[in-house]
């Protein structure tokens, strides 16, 4: 039995994350997942830190130490810290973002606009580095602005779903016109982008294109 791993820091997306992968591989892969809301409250309140990457690292080890394939770190506030459990230890880890970075530059083109919102201002610098990276691999230029949705997080904390995906489509909304691509930074906005009419504009939010690359490895 082929097994994969997931490992989030918001226990809302391990339902998400379960009917995605689920859509995508044979019936006999085993998903097996791993939350631990203490990473993110720990990078958020100061940065990635020694500690917060061997928590993470244990957790891939025991994920590992499953048979699992493969493993994939949902939060993208840990991309960075997901990269480094990568190279530190040569397993088999993805990061939430990159299918996402990869296809906004592919969209946006030499001297394209990408527009990432994001509910958490921990977000936004792996989110921006990761999207120059990946346009600096793909030989491209592109603009990238960010912008933290006001009150959204705090909503959401508080239980308020419905208010924080109104925050978020109006943001999107506010950005469409003058974006080629509007990134969604975090996994738990991409519900808000459901019914949006964002012109010429994509709209990009990582768990489906996550969701693949994770499958790949079963199938």
């Amino acid at each position: 039995m082929t097994r994969l791993g997931l490992v989030h820091t918001v226990p809302a997306l391990a339902a998400t994350f379960q009917d995605l992968v689920t859509a995508a591989v044979p019936a006999d892969v085993e998903l097996i997942h791993v939350v631990d809301p203490w990473l993110l409250r720990t990078a958020m309140a100061g940065d990635i830190t020694p500690e917060l990457v061997d928590r993470l690292a244990a957790h891939v080890a025991h994920l590992h130490g499953r048979g699992v394939a493969g493993v994939l770190v949902t939060c993208s506030t840990l991309g960075e810290a997901t990269e480094q459990v990568r190279e530190a230890t040569g397993a088999t880890v993805l990061r939430v973002d990159q299918g996402m970075a990869d296809r906004a530059v592919e969209l946006a083109g030499d001297g394209g606009r990408i527009a990432v919102l994001a509910t958490l201002a921990s977000t936004t610098g792996p989110t921006r580095r990761l999207l120059q990276r990946s346009a600096e691999e793909a030989g491209v230029a592109v603009t990238v602005d960010v912008d933290v949705v006001e009150g959204a997080g705090r909503v959401r904390e508080d239980g308020a779903i419905g208010r924080h995906d109104e925050l978020v489509a109006a943001a999107i909304a506010a950005w469409a016109p003058r974006a080629d691509v509007v990134v969604l930074a975090q996994a738990s906005m991409a519900a808000a982008a459901d019914g949006i009419d964002a012109g010429a504009a994509t709209v990009l939010s990582s768990p489906e294109l996550a969701a693949r690359r994770l499958a790949d490895l079963a199938n």
